[in-house]
């Protein structure tokens, strides 16, 4: 598409080391043209390095949750021992085809040291084998039974957060609406946390001046995602899709809302703060200048990545008067 911004003249320093370093790491790691299989494996190559590192949790267990398609993995990251902790339900993004919670590992654990909270982090089926909606039912799946099974879990079923970044933000969203909407069980949430998500936009102005190999959001990618996604390319019209058509002035959870602003996903996070501006539902919204998509995932290396994820814990502790855990990790 022409009329692109330079982008890499836009970035910062440190922004610039990160994309320097991934590509050194696996350089295929977006690249759609390479063939499902390849982008997975380089996904994974490049995301164990920045994953290596930060505070560790007093215990982590792994479960299969029931769901209408079978059973998921969920890993559950506990900061503490307790009886019962809160939690956060933490759904990775990576496009909907790439992705599990080994490659958003560091992200959740950061999480759940700065939160205090249980962290859950959910091993959704990816497409193609798995179309929409099946990872929604499945995170929905995985809420309804936390809840269900707090004892067993040791979390407060009263509450229950959901959190997720890139298209796991946009499941995160969309589950709670799913959960509102659908099932009638708004109530018992604390918040949600977004972080650079895609809400249903399908032309924008970030979208016509961003985007390109180095975050594998050119446009074709962004196809290539979606073709994997839906069954029927009729799907993105669907409400479970455009969750900016959905009713957002009232019942709706303290969210907290990052984006990029060299992301071509920015204005998704930006319509949806200004929805629930106009509405005068709480929320906190902040656009990281000078990062390009995903960065959350590289906070060994990125102050934004670091002040994002703490600005979202410290949104979250608010919601309940929590005080800051007494941890220190960096």
């Amino acid at each position: 598409m022409v009329n692109k911004y330079d982008v890499p003249s836009m970035w910062t320093k440190q922004m610039g080391a990160v994309v320097a370093k991934s590509t050194e790491l696996a350089a295929d790691a977006y690249d759609t043209s390479a063939g499902l299989a390849e982008m997975r494996a380089g996904y994974l190559k490049e995301r164990k390095f920045w994953n290596e590192g930060g505070p560790q949790p007093a215990r982590v267990r792994e479960d299969q949750v029931p769901t209408p398609y079978g059973e998921v993995m969920v890993r559950t990251y506990y900061p503490v021992d307790a009886d019962a902790l809160p939690c956060i339900v933490y759904i990775h993004g990576g496009g909907f085809v790439l992705g599990n919670p080994d490659t958003h590992d560091r992200i959740t654990r950061v999480l759940a040291d700065r939160t205090g909270a249980a962290v859950v982090s959910v091993d959704y089926t990816l497409a193609p084998e798995g179309r929409h909606p099946q990872a929604l039912e499945e995170c929905v799946a995985v809420v309804e039974h936390l809840r269900a099974n707090a004892d067993r879990w040791g979390i407060v079923a009263d509450d229950v957060s959901l959190a997720g970044d890139s298209g796991g933000a946009f499941l995160s969203l969309a589950t709670f609406l799913h959960l509102r909407d659908v099932k009638g069980s708004a109530e018992r949430f604390r918040c949600l946390l977004l972080f650079y998500g895609f809400f249903g936009l399908r032309d924008s102005m970030s979208w016509r001046l961003l985007g390109g190999t180095w975050d594998g959001l050119t446009q074709d990618d962004f196809n290539y995602f979606l073709n994997m996604f839906f069954a029927d390319p009729e799907q993105i019209w669907d409400p479970s899709v455009d969750l900016l058509s959905h009713d957002l002035t009232c019942d709706v959870p303290p969210c907290y809302i990052a984006a990029a602003d060299l992301d071509p996903l920015r204005d998704d996070s930006r319509c949806l703060a200004a929805i629930l501006t106009h509405a005068g539902q709480p929320h906190r919204f902040e656009e990281f200048k000078g990062v390009i998509h995903a960065f959350l995932h590289n906070s060994r290396m990125l102050d934004e990545a670091n002040d994002a994820l703490e600005h979202a814990a410290t949104f979250y502790r608010e919601q309940a008067n929590q005080p800051d855990p007494a941890t220190e990790w960096r």
